[in-house]
């Protein structure tokens, strides 16, 4: 019976070796990472393996393991996109721009429509049908502006530049959801008219310029 009593009273001296057997282990890892290079490295995992028991072997794969960079779903788009502009030699007249609503596809008139026209000339269904491969894939909202230069139009079936714009955006939205099946719920329509601008119409080629079809890809 004395000897269990005095068992009793000594069973703190485990918890107290433990304590300190973590405590070394702790300070080891702390200078391991005070100055960090493949040496120091190695002898914080080994003593993380020491001391939590993970086996070394499996520390050393972990260490030794390539870092892959982290590709945001915004940044594999545009890079998408902006591989499919080189591909097929749409850089004079496809650009991107990138800002707070999203990504935004810029297609000049020359490869979408005839002037004062809004009927998608056969260029521009080659143009939307590379760009649908993409598009009919995201999840995110679409939406598709019109947009012409400052000069007047006044015709039979567009009296105004925001008839033209409109009917401009609604061709190029209704072909890309009847000939390459976009979800109809996630697109808009819209049409600016001479109103937005991204040059300014100073010039027959800042004029160009503004005569486009915007698609733009919402990401928030």
């Amino acid at each position: 019976m004395p000897f269990a009593e005095s068992s009793d009273k000594d069973r703190y001296l485990i918890t107290y070796a433990d304590l300190i057997t973590l405590l070394l282990g702790l300070f080891i890892i702390l200078y391991a990472i005070s100055s960090i290079d493949n040496s120091k490295y190695e002898t914080m995992m080994k003593a993380m393996a020491n001391v939590f028991g993970k086996d070394k072997n499996v520390t050393n794969v972990e260490m030794n393991k390539p870092i892959v960079p982290q590709v945001t779903p915004t940044e594999k788009l545009k890079g998408e996109l902006v591989n499919l502009i080189e591909k097929n030699n749409y850089a004079n007249s496809i650009r991107l721009e990138q800002n707070e609503r999203g990504i935004t596809i810029h297609i000049l008139e020359d490869i979408m429509f005839a002037p004062g026209k809004a009927e998608l000339v056969e260029t521009s269904k080659h143009v939307l049908d590379n760009l649908a491969v993409i598009l009919r894939e995201l999840p995110n909202d679409i939406r598709v502006e019109g947009h012409t230069d400052n000069i007047p139009i006044n015709t039979p079936q567009f009296p105004s530049n925001w008839h033209l714009s409109v009917a401009r955006a609604t061709s190029t939205a209704y072909y890309l959801m009847k000939n390459e099946k976009l979800n109809p719920d996630k697109i808009s329509v819209v049409g600016y008219a001479e109103y937005r601008p991204i040059m300014a119409n100073d010039t027959p080629e800042h004029r160009a310029q503004n005569r486009r079809v915007d698609i733009v890809i919402i990401t928030k």
